[in-house]
């Protein structure tokens, strides 16, 4: 490390990126960012593209993708300067197909849900035992169809 030190202390490189401190020192230690340079006093200094690199991994969990998942994209990235990852093409496409299944998922939850607040159920073990419950397990529940 040269005399002068440069970069971002925590504060700024948190702040900046919007997340906090704890989120920052996580990240560190999962291997997402690299471990910074320290001054002699043994404050963390981050180079400026830690900001960006915070964004891109909040940005990525926003659009479903896991943590590790984002750990291999950011390895892949930087073991292909100036090369397009195709990797994140692919993966880009396997997540939208994940988050359509989960909205389709997720309209039939709601469909149910309106379906059980219209037929006024509150009690989940009574309405079960009712020919109307639109809840999935209503058949389940039903004493003539017991599975022995």
């Amino acid at each position: 490390m040269s005399g002068a030190y440069e970069g971002l202390r925590s504060s700024e490189v948190a702040e900046a990126a919007g997340v906090n401190p704890q989120t920052l020192r996580y990240y560190e230690r999962r291997g997402l960012l690299a471990e910074p340079e320290r001054t002699l006093g043994g404050h963390r200094l981050y180079p400026a593209e830690a900001v960006t690199t915070l964004r891109v991994i909040k940005t990525a969990q926003r659009l479903g993708f896991t943590l590790e998942e984002v750990a291999d994209l950011l390895e892949t990235t930087s073991h292909r300067h100036g090369q397009r990852d195709a990797g994140l093409q692919e993966r880009a496409r396997v997540k939208l197909i994940e988050v359509e299944e989960r909205i389709a998922d997720l309209e039939v939850i709601g469909a149910t849900l309106r379906e059980a607040i219209d037929a006024g159920c509150d009690d989940l073990v009574v309405c079960a035992g009712q020919p109307c419950c639109p809840l999935p397990f209503a058949d389940l529940a039903r004493p003539d169809q017991e599975q022995q």
